[in-house]
């Protein structure tokens, strides 16, 4: 069984009664924003009430040494007795704004938002003119430097201290102004602070130095004292270790390699002696770049006097009004990762149409050896690749995972060709695109297995940091992909946490020098998140206590439902459905769920024939024609709830011995049914103008009239995903008429009922899924297979290797495109299936500590 997070506070079961009551202020009369749940909250679409709430904690316990809070019991509330009441800030103009400003943003994305490099620029301040003449070619790049350093006399990041990077920033730039024989005084300032900050160098975190640092800096240090500059001497330990990994990185791309393919030391040519231009030119990217390296195009106009490099420099110094980044265009990174940012902070649906725009820029450089940070590059990395890869296989873009092959050597998988280490991200984003397989797909396969099995290294060691980025909480982001499989991983849900994680302003990006990028990493992302998230679950905890109301009405007690399994079923719903105006499509699911085991859980206690009787008087009833009739004879009926005895009778399955009860019993579960799917039709109906009436009919039918409790739990799901996407306004006819033409549709029933069965019904699920960690990621290797035998475990990995490669086949369905079915319907169909996977694979304290976390506790 899946372990719980490090911030999962473990309980041994869960338990309604530690549900916080919420206490909200300012009061909100729930007849304006929502009525009593048949149906749900009504909405209007052009006014949706965007609500603000809060919630405190009561008290607070230990658990083996791990906080957790302690909620009170919501489900013992009726809704007449007391309102919940929600404070209205009227978000929805600064939620307006807030949309408008990101889209402004992203709707000017070209080749990429980055902060500038004062060693990229001071690089480019040392060009002297082309044509003669003594001067600078880039005066502007020299100004810069004049005008941007700090007051400790360093050059850098001024947010953030990194030994490393401040000293490489501020030796580059001592040296173009000493070239330049200006700023005497400036210099003197630089010089004293490398020289106060050379020891900290051998305390400094090497994970975190830049990028290339061990081949330029020593050639930093050369020009330095070819210039007479005061550098310290050489006996420093950490200026030794950053010599032998300078020996060690030259020796792993020999030089004669270098002049021939494309690698990584491209970006560093300024840091290498002895090149051959000639042989270098033809390896110039198309921009006239050198692999996108303004030091390293810099380096080589000077020894060049190249005309393209000229122009790629003249163009960047020209944008960034004399500075010049550490690397330029990122395009492509920027692309991809906005993509991932909105989609894990939960806002991405305000932004379909630029993220569309950003997927179809990706897949119109993506090539079969993969991509990096900007287009039309002849050096590709497995981290952009790993990304670009997941988000177009997930925005239905063909795309082969063959592409991975070209970082694979043996058994490992690399970043680039003769790299030093290995980055955690790089790692962490290629275990991500593995979550995506299709069938058959064994690149993935191994990929995942070598990633999740690098990365538990690293979580164990307590080595997650990383080379390329320091972010707010890495450790937590890998933590949760590890310990909740995607399969597992509800939106909301991996929202919420991200949202924590998250580091808005404050996440830095490591290349040459430390950078940052304003549309991948910015607070707007964040507020806009932390609003919208607080937003919706507001409306959520209203509606909680509306469908709270409807199974008191419904005295669904009497059938074995009980309040936790209310609450999950809603919990379920939100993390999947959790936007303010799908509130039909979400409450309809979690009535749809509780209704199905009300049914499953009555139809235990009666006869077959009795069971025909039931689904006959429902499809009798369900015209609706008389259910005030029926609702005013039933309201006696809350009797029930007090006869203790009978309700043991009927949960042992005994036979009731007044005939006129159980007719009554009948005719209660009967009209929840008939007034539940009333109330979901006219919701469809004034939301969308559709009249599902017949289809819900028709969907319950099919389930009622199913012969014994197995058969019945296997269209379970299908009975979820017809019911939300009727609730959503899809068309029956459309389903329908896709269903004639197309066998996808066909297979994704069939897939969604067998897997949701297993998950549901197989008594060892629970272990299988719990084994999947022991054997990680691994479940088609013969090996993995005769280990589990010889441990008794053969059955297990049977249905181990069912359900996974039942998972990647349904994946694979609702990914592909042009099979003629709505995307968004497809959707659902994993939607539910994951769901379903999700309370196999958690424990009850896990979903328990989720629900809080989702429903209960405002992000802050």
């Amino acid at each position: 069984m899946a372990s719980s997070l490090p911030t999962t506070q473990l309980v041994s079961t869960f338990d309604p009664s530690k549900i916080l009551r919420p206490s909200l202020f300012c009061s909100f009369p729930c007849s304006s924003s929502a009525r009593s749940i048949g149906g749900g909250v009504r909405n209007n679409r052009d006014n949706i009430p965007l609500l603000c709430s809060t919630y405190n904690a009561i008290s607070k316990h230990q658990t083996r040494g791990v906080q957790f809070i302690k909620w009170e019991d919501i489900t013992q509330q009726d809704g007449n007795e007391q309102r919940l009441s929600v404070k209205i800030s009227n978000p929805k103009n600064v939620v307006k704004e807030q949309v408008e400003m990101i889209k402004s943003r992203l709707s000017g994305m070209k080749d990429g938002e980055i902060s500038i490099s004062a060693y990229d620029t001071a690089w480019v301040a040392l060009v002297e003119d082309i044509n003669g003449g003594g001067s600078p070619q880039f005066p502007s790049s020299l100004r810069w430097i004049v005008e941007n350093q700090l007051s400790d006399g360093s050059w850098g990041d001024q947010h953030i201290f990194s030994a490393h990077d401040r000293i490489i920033n501020t030796l580059a730039c001592l040296i173009a102004l000493k070239a330049w024989n200006t700023c005497p005084s400036m210099r003197e300032k630089g010089l004293l602070f490398i020289q106060q900050n050379m020891c900290k160098l051998d305390d400094a975190n090497t994970v975190h130095m830049p990028i290339g640092f061990e081949v330029v800096f020593p050639s930093l240090i050369e020009i330095a004292r070819s210039l007479d500059i005061d550098f310290p001497d050489e006996d420093s330990p950490a200026l030794k270790d950053i010599y032998a990994k300078r020996n060690l990185k030259l020796t792993k791309i020999p030089k004669e390699m270098m002049h021939v393919v494309p690698t990584t030391l491209l970006h560093s040519l300024e840091g290498m002696t002895g090149l051959d231009w000639e042989k270098l030119l033809k390896l110039q990217c198309v921009d006239g770049s050198f692999l996108f390296s303004p030091a390293s195009t810099a380096f080589a106009l000077m020894q060049t006097k190249d005309v393209k490099c000229l122009e790629y420099l003249q163009k960047a110094v020209e944008k960034f009004n004399g500075g010049v980044p550490n690397v330029y265009p990122v395009d492509l990174f920027e692309h991809i990762w906005v993509v991932d940012r909105l989609d894990r902070l939960g806002i991405s649906r305000y932004f379909q149409n630029e993220i569309k725009d950003c997927v179809d820029y990706v897949h119109r450089y993506w090539t079969e050896y993969g991509v990096c940070w900007a287009r039309n590059s002849k050096v590709a990395d497995i981290d952009d690749t790993a990304m670009g890869f997941r988000i177009l296989r997930l925005h239905g873009r063909d795309v082969s995972p063959d592409v991975f092959r070209h970082f694979k050597k043996g058994d490992e998988f690399f970043c680039f060709h003769g790299q030093s280490t290995s980055a955690v991200t790089g790692m962490f984003n290629l275990y991500r695109a593995s979550q995506v397989m299709f069938p058959g797909e064994t690149i993935l396969q191994q990929a995942k297995q070598y990633s999740s099995a690098f990365l538990q290294k690293k979580q164990a060691s307590n080595e997650l940091l990383d080379k390329w980025i320091i972010t707010k909480d890495l450790p937590g982001e890998v933590g949760y992909a590890l310990e909740v499989p995607w399969y597992a991983s509800l939106p909301r849900v991996e929202t919420r946490f991200y949202i924590e994680q998250y580091g808005g302003d404050n996440d830095v990006w490591i290349g040459k020098t430390l950078y940052r990028m304003s549309n991948v990493n910015n607070n707007l992302y964040l507020e806009l998140a932390k609003l919208d998230f607080n937003n919706c679950q507001a409306l959520h905890q209203l509606e909680l206590q509306e469908i709270q109301k409807w199974y008191n009405e419904c005295n669904l007690e009497l059938f074995d439902v009980e309040k936790d399994t209310l609450l999950q079923s809603y919990f379920l719903a939100t993390a999947n459905i959790f936007s303010a105006e799908r509130s039909t499509e979400r409450l309809a699911w979690a009535q749809t769920a509780v209704l199905m085991k009300a049914v499953s859980s009555y139809f235990k206690t009666i006869s077959v024939a009795e069971q025909k009787s039931f689904t006959n008087e429902f499809a009798n009833h369900i015209g609706y024609d008389n259910i005030r009739i029926r609702q005013k004879r039933l309201s006696s009926m809350t009797m029930l709830s007090k006869k203790t005895t009978m309700n043991h009778d009927i949960k042992e399955g005994k036979e009731f011995g007044d005939n006129h009860f159980h007719e009554e019993q009948q005719q209660q579960l009967i009209h929840a049914l008939v007034s539940t799917l009333h109330h979901l039709s006219l919701d469809v109906l004034v939301s969308h103008g559709t009249d599902i009436r017949h289809h819900l009919r028709n969907i319950w039918e099919i389930f009622l009239k199913q012969g014994d409790e197995q058969t019945r739990q296997r269209t379970e799901a299908f009975v979820l995903v017809r019911t939300i996407t009727l609730c959503a306004g899809q068309s029956s006819q459309l389903l329908e008429k896709n269903a004639i033409l197309s066998n996808t549709l066909t297979r994704l029933v069939s897939l969604t009922n067998f897997l949701t069965h297993e998950l549901l019904q197989n008594p060892s699920c629970h272990t299988l899924l719990d084994l999947i960690p022991r054997y990680p990621n691994n479940v088609h290797d013969n090996k993995v297979h005769t280990k589990m035998e010889i441990n008794g475990e053969a059955k297990v990995a049977k249905e181990m290797v069912s359900i996974e490669s039942g998972m990647q086949e349904l994946v694979k369905c609702v990914h592909q495109r042009f099979d003629g079915i709505d995307s968004e319907i497809k959707q659902v169909f994993l939607m539910v299936v994951k769901s379903y996977y999700y309370v196999a694979y958690c424990s009850p304290a896990t979903i328990n500590h989720h629900i809080a976390k989702v429903i209960f506790e405002r992000v802050a």
